[in-house]
């Protein structure tokens, strides 16, 4: 929607920053030639030269999970080696350590937690997009002096974006955790709020000021030129107050516009904002939006957690294979967070574990990307790493495994769905 009708070659480390769908308003090239979303080394074809392959120009990406907002479940030996292992967030873990250790320890994480060959692995695997998490807490002048939170963030998101822009990835930046949490006693939040907090009018507006300063470091800090999209919040409640629909999603898409104009940014170099989707289950994003121009909407899509699929391989794939993850007038929407992972209560059991089941979960991967790319722009897998030695929650680990293929493409003569 609203997409230009001309395509501009990005040289990435030449130009300024741009915001933007690859390969529908602008094309991303990374510094050693390669255009992930339209597969061509030549610099000099890319208007002419459309990706005719299965899925042409989808959303292929992952997550970045507990970088920048660790969640120790999925990362307990870094957490406790951090001396957070007795903590449950990470606000919980810097109040307790102290702000001084905090500092110095989460720096060490964030430098080596993803690295630059990690991104370089990313793209041999046709990987084209990164989500990135972020909390609130990155732009340190509104944190208050009641809430603790590692400090000195920016400077590492700055140079993992500028990484993934080196390796021609499109780059989503997504308020994972917000003023007072958007979500109950859930770590991905950055704190164990048992009463999630952010649905209040003064939460609302810190919100808005972050995403305000966010949205002046993309267009302004070329490390961010490829950064292309703001999820404004990453999975409020269900059922939440309508004020977060009436207030703060009108004026997070406000404010984003609002620094765009102030900065004499093009339309067509407009970040995209993004928003939960209908399906998620927290209410209509566009009922209160006066604009959609540059509006997109993400889906989760854990099949684990819909108890209205039965829990057998067979009503996997088939769920895989038919589910339409996408509301009626919400385009383009991308499924921002899946994974491979059945219920808890049946991961180890023989019909369900990773050892004798490779073939299964080969083809339920292969089901859930062909359902995707079917109905969505594409999908960003839930996570890159982890330290679960679980192949159903770590893309890295599953192509390890053989049960992603590298060749992504290869997928669409699969027949997983057939």
């Amino acid at each position: 929607m609203y997409f230009t009708s001309y395509t501009v070659a990005l040289l990435v480390f030449l130009t300024p920053t741009l915001a933007w769908l690859p390969g529908k308003h602008k094309d991303i090239i990374a510094r050693d030639g390669k255009n992930l979303f339209r597969k061509t080394t030549s610099q000099l074809s890319h208007g002419q030269n459309r990706r005719t392959l299965p899925a042409s120009g989808k959303i292929r990406g992952v997550n970045l999970g507990s970088l920048f907002i660790i969640e120790p479940w999925m990362a307990s030996t870094e957490w406790s080696s951090m001396g957070c292992g007795s903590y449950s967030s990470e606000f919980d873990c810097v109040s307790g350590i102290g702000q001084t250790r905090a500092n110095t320890v989460f720096k060490t994480h964030w430098g080596s937690w993803i690295t630059q060959s990690d991104f370089t692995e990313m793209q041999s695997y046709g990987l084209n997009t990164v989500r990135i998490p972020i909390g609130y807490w990155m732009e340190e002048s509104i944190v208050s002096s009641s809430e603790h939170f590692p400090q000195g963030g920016l400077s590492y998101l700055a140079q993992i974006c500028n990484w993934a822009a080196d390796a021609g990835l499109y780059i989503i930046l997504d308020m994972h955790g917000a003023p007072m949490a958007q979500a109950v006693s859930n770590p991905f939040t950055g704190q164990d709020n048992p009463t999630p907090g952010f649905f209040t009018t003064a939460q609302y507006d810190r919100g808005t000021t972050f995403l305000t300063w966010l949205t002046n470091e993309v267009h302004t800090n070329n490390d961010y030129r490829n950064v292309g999209m703001i999820e404004v919040v990453n999975e409020p409640i269900n059922n939440a107050p309508s004020t977060l629909l009436s207030y703060f999603y009108l004026n997070a898409y406000n404010a984003i516009r609002g620094v765009e104009t102030n900065l004499s940014v093009s339309s067509n170099d407009y970040i995209h904002v993004e928003f939960m989707d209908s399906l998620w289950g927290s209410g209509n994003p566009k009922q209160y939006l006066t604009d959609l121009a540059y509006t997109a909407f993400d889906d989760h899509r854990y099949i684990k957690y819909d108890t209205s699929v039965a829990v057998t391989q067979d009503a996997y794939i088939n769920s895989a294979c038919t589910h339409v993850s996408a509301s009626s007038g919400e385009t383009p929407t991308i499924v921002g967070e899946w994974s491979l992972s059945p219920p808890d209560d049946v991961q180890s059991t023989s019909t369900w574990d990773t050892t004798s089941n490779v073939a299964f979960y080969k083809k339920f991967f292969a089901a859930q990307v062909i359902g995707f790319e079917a109905h969505t722009e594409g999908w960003i897998f839930w996570s890159w790493k982890t330290q679960l030695s679980d192949y159903r929650w770590s893309y890295k680990d599953a192509v390890a495994a053989g049960v992603i293929p590298k060749d992504l493409d290869s997928i669409a003569t699969s027949g997983a769905c057939n």
